[in-house]
């Protein structure tokens, strides 16, 4: 039998006994919960690695939209506000709103080429804009503003401080025009543009010889630290093809419309351009030829280009989307209707430009696709038909009349303006030497 003594004894030592078995349930669960812990995170990795559940997530992942997209634009010949906004997928009523909202603004009334627009979407449940901007000139931009609570947009001018330069460059071209240009720092867009405005008159191929030589005066816009941060309109160029000058004068024929004319007040557009592509090599000329794949002889109905996947592609003329679609052989393709008497066809493409379909209605050197090897292709290039009267012949012979011709009040306008632009040449020439 426990006496008394014993008993107190047990007393005063039970709560260490306690203590002590406390603490060894305590590290048990503590042992118990991280090696649980550590058997989910290795079986949440198992599973991140599993192939099946990669494949699901992806999957899934694919099909989500952004919520926001942004969308930038540049005007192109015969834009209107209406053939912009119908381009962006959004319902009737945001785009009467769009409308309502620039029909405010005097600034807006006249769409001229090459003015930039951006726009912010939200594709939550019906897609709506939620600010663009309208470049309303080189150094200003309208800017709105979505007012969610009352479906309207605020406005605000933005004015962009840049100043406007008039640079004067010239060079001999010993490789290429492009890589001339490039090397005398003028931007890519300046030099597609030079070049579209030759492209009437010039084969940059077969044209261009070593050693000639072209002169270019510009627009360029500089921020507060110098850096050109955009570029304005030709005002003058010469192409000089084995001694023969070939000038061109930028000139206002009417209000607001702009052309490029020739020392003797002809313009240089004519109804096609000569060739619908900068840079291209001719691969492949019009006539009879051994066919590439099928192996046997037959009529090539065109001329072909061998240009890089990706190159762009411009419609030759005004005209109308008859055709863009998968065309066979000739992959992805577009036929143009310009007139009764032209049509042209564009073959193996390997996308279509923003918004060609068939029905849409295109201007002279609008970018329409670039060039691909869809189709019965050998490599990228270009396929390129023109169709007279509906039979097919060689784009390389047609001879096309020009376009407007300056007369009387009009010519002696451009007279005047001509011998600015001489005078300015000099001045220029004369700073560099």
């Amino acid at each position: 039998m426990f006496n008394s003594n014993n008993l107190n004894k047990i007393k005063v030592y039970a709560h260490f006994i306690w203590l002590i078995l406390l603490m060894s349930i305590s590290v048990l669960v503590i042992n118990y919960y991280n090696q649980y812990q550590k058997n989910q995170v290795e079986y949440l990795i198992k599973s991140l690695d599993n192939i099946y559940f990669h494949k699901s997530l992806k999957n899934i992942t694919s099909k989500l939209k952004p919520r926001y997209i942004k969308i930038n634009y540049i005007s192109k010949a015969g834009d209107t506000y209406e053939s912009i906004i119908n381009n962006l997928k959004i319902n009737k009523i945001e785009k009467k709103l769009f409308l309502k909202s620039i029909a405010k603004h005097k600034s807006l009334k006249i769409l001229r080429t090459g003015k930039k627009f951006f726009f912010k979407i939200d594709q939550m449940d019906k897609p709506k804009i939620l600010e663009f901007k309208i470049e309303t000139g080189k150094k200003n931009e309208m800017y709105f503003s979505r007012i969610l609570d009352k479906e309207i947009f605020s406005s605000k001018l933005i004015e962009k401080n840049f100043s406007k330069e008039i640079t004067y460059k010239e060079a001999v071209i010993t490789n290429s025009l492009y890589n001339s240009a490039i090397n005398l720092g003028i931007k890519p867009n300046v030099i597609i543009e030079f070049a579209r405005l030759y492209g009437f008159q010039v084969d940059f191929q077969r044209d261009i010889w070593k050693n000639d030589s072209f002169q270019i005066i510009y627009e360029e816009f500089k921020n507060e630290k110098g850096n050109v941060v955009d570029t304005g309109d030709i005002i003058y160029a010469n192409l000089n093809l084995q001694n023969t000058n070939l000038q061109l004068y930028k000139f206002e024929y009417e209000k607001n419309k702009i052309d490029y004319f020739d020392e003797n007040g002809k313009s240089v557009r004519k109804t096609l351009m000569k060739t619908p592509i900068n840079g291209a090599r001719l691969s492949s000329s019009f006539g009879k030829r051994k066919h590439p794949i099928l192996g046997y002889n037959k009529l090539h109905t065109g001329t072909d280009f061998a240009s890089p996947k990706g190159t762009p592609i411009m419609a030759s003329g005004d005209g109308i989307i008859s055709r863009a679609k998968w065309c066979g052989g000739g992959g992805n393709c577009i036929k143009i209707k310009h007139n009764s008497v032209y049509q042209t066809v564009y073959a193996h493409l390997s996308k279509f430009g923003r918004g060609i379909k068939r029905g849409v209605r295109v201007k002279q050197g609008q970018i329409i696709g670039y060039v691909g090897s869809t189709g019965m292709s050998t490599g990228p290039h270009l396929h390129y038909e023109v169709i007279e009267n509906g039979r097919k012949i060689n784009s390389q012979k047609l001879k096309l009349p020009s376009g407007r011709i300056l007369k009387g009040k009009d010519r002696n306008l451009f007279e005047v303006n001509k011998i600015k632009i001489d005078v300015l040449k000099s001045e220029l020439i004369s700073k560099i030497n």
